[in-house]
């Protein structure tokens, strides 16, 4: 799963040009889009590099977010029972 943090994506219709953008270069794409935390999350054939140019041309600014701990939905990290 690559991961981008794309900070200009405000609303449901960045995040459908964004969509329709990375199924642009793979069809076959699964993409999760959280517009709150300004998440897109790819599962894709394509490279890091080829979604990273589709969201450029699509008109925004993606990062790619390189820490695990940034990609999970929730606020707060993950733990066991016992703390």
């Amino acid at each position: 799963m690559i991961a981008f943090k794309v900070e200009d994506m405000t609303c449901g219709h960045c995040a459908s040009a964004i969509s329709q953008a990375i199924a642009g270069v793979d069809k076959a794409a699964r993409t999760n889009v959280d517009i709150q935390q300004k998440l897109v999350q790819v599962s894709s054939t394509a490279s890091t590099a080829e979604l990273a140019e589709a969201i450029r041309e699509a008109g925004y600014t993606p990062h790619l977010v390189k820490e695990p701990a940034e990609v999970s939905q929730g606020s707060a990290p993950k733990r066991c029972c016992c703390g």
